[in-house]
């Protein structure tokens, strides 16, 4: 029988997609013969909310960045000596500890980095250790018995802290609403990811293909309305014209300027949401995440209730309980978009989800832009029956993981794909 109680802990550095250091988790349960060991990775972002968890780095420069040698001392140190010995499968029990033994709001102390790589490592061991899949475990951690693979929310064409060019809005994603398995809805976005390919070559030069830091290309576009008219070239001669629609990231809060959001031109929050309207009304816009600021909560609620289709919040709430309850009495938004590193333990992502769900809301699991060849949040997608999935583009090792975690999880288990 395979031990449960975990008898070592470590930590060391590794590098995420940016070639920027990040923690590495590894959790032995049990021990000798009947011992097991998983691992986890911890992404980052670039663009953060600012009422995330802290991620904590070190002063001095390393690589490309601030290295994480301070997260990974107080795993192996402070964290480890607390949790060895402990059972693996109490997700709870863990998380708690953590939460309790750093004491701080934001986990500033021993690092949200440190606390997340450990909580998600342990259940991988409870996963192996018990010899279910990932999914199971953290589905009866969630208490969640729907099982269905999400929709992809696909990034095809990056701008603002993505990308290098004065196309301020960070995402422009494809969404395979009319899809007959998740396999399919793959084939899709390949095939129109490669079509938007020749057509940006075309159009902008070979050089214009190179992509951004999530995956999708960069072409040297200025507006909205050009990405846009780029999708709908690319979806039609794909042969997949209504069977594909759009969704936007704004990620607003990048570039708003104190009292103005600057587009390529200068609006107030109400020119905004004019702006936004027009491209809904233009385009088969179906989801728009942070359209504005992260503290302007009334712009958001304004624009979810003239648009009618799908706000997701992603700085304004930051998987942040307290921040979630804010957003959901001001009718703010209808989806939530869970990181787990926004929060910094799996039991609080899930506590996250669980409230966004009691309010009615969607709720969208994702990636980050700092990514790791790491596909937990495939697995956790599916354990929560959330039915939409933000992974980046189908390109980059540190993207199709997810995908191709989730294209095993479909044909090993039967999963059906989730509607939107």
């Amino acid at each position: 029988m395979p031990g449960y109680k975990i008898s070592k802990v470590a930590a060391r550095e590794v590098l995420d997609s940016r070639g920027n250091p990040t923690v590495e988790v590894v959790i032995v349960a049990g021990k000798g013969r009947n011992s097991i060991c998983a691992s986890a990775i911890v992404p980052s972002g670039a663009s953060t909310g600012k009422h995330e968890a802290l991620e904590l780095r070190d002063n001095e420069k390393r690589f490309l960045g601030r290295g994480v040698s301070k997260a990974v001392s107080n795993v192996n140190s402070i964290i480890s000596r607390k949790v060895i010995g402990m059972d693996c499968r109490n997700q709870h029990g863990l998380d708690s500890l953590m939460i309790g033994l750093d004491g701080t709001p934001d986990k500033s102390r021993l690092g949200a980095n440190a606390i997340l790589g450990v909580s998600l490592a342990a259940a991988r061991a409870a996963s192996a250790a018990t010899n279910t899949p990932l999914h199971q475990v953290v589905g009866k951690i969630s208490r969640n018995r729907r099982f269905v693979l999400p929709v992809p929310f696909c990034n095809v064409i990056n701008g603002g802290r993505h990308a290098g060019t004065s196309l301020r809005l960070q995402e422009f994603m494809l969404v395979p609403v009319k899809a007959a398995s998740f396999k399919d809805a793959v084939t899709m976005l390949s095939e129109t990811y490669h079509t938007l390919k020749g057509i940006i070559s075309t159009v902008y030069g070979k050089g214009a293909v190179n992509v951004g830091d999530e995956g999708g290309f960069a072409p040297d576009i200025n507006s909205a309305e050009k990405a846009l008219v780029l999708l709908e070239q690319a979806v039609g001669k794909a042969g997949y014209k209504g069977r594909i629609k759009f969704a936007i990231d704004a990620a607003a809060s990048e570039f708003f300027n104190g009292s103005y959001y600057d587009v390529g031109k200068i609006l107030q929050p109400s020119d905004l949401i004019d702006y936004y309207m027009g491209l809904i009304r233009s385009f088969p816009v179906v989801s728009l995440e942070d359209p504005f600021d992260q503290e302007d909560f009334g712009s958001f609620a304004e624009l979810k209730k003239k648009s009618g289709i799908q706000i997701v919040a992603d700085d304004l709430t930051v998987t942040n309980l307290n921040r979630i309850r804010t957003a959901v009495s001001r009718k703010s938004a209808n989806c939530l978009l869970l990181k787990v590193n926004q929060v910094g333990t799996l039991s609080e992502a899930i506590s996250a989800a669980n409230l966004a769900f009691k309010s009615r809301w969607r709720v969208m699991v994702s990636h980050r832009s700092g990514e790791t060849e790491d596909s937990f949040i495939a697995d956790l997608s599916v354990s929560l029956g959330c039915g939409q999935i933000k992974a980046g583009s189908v390109a980059r090792g540190e993207r199709t993981s997810k995908y191709n975690q989730l294209l095993r999880l479909e044909e090993d288990y039967g999963l059906k794909l989730a509607k939107f």
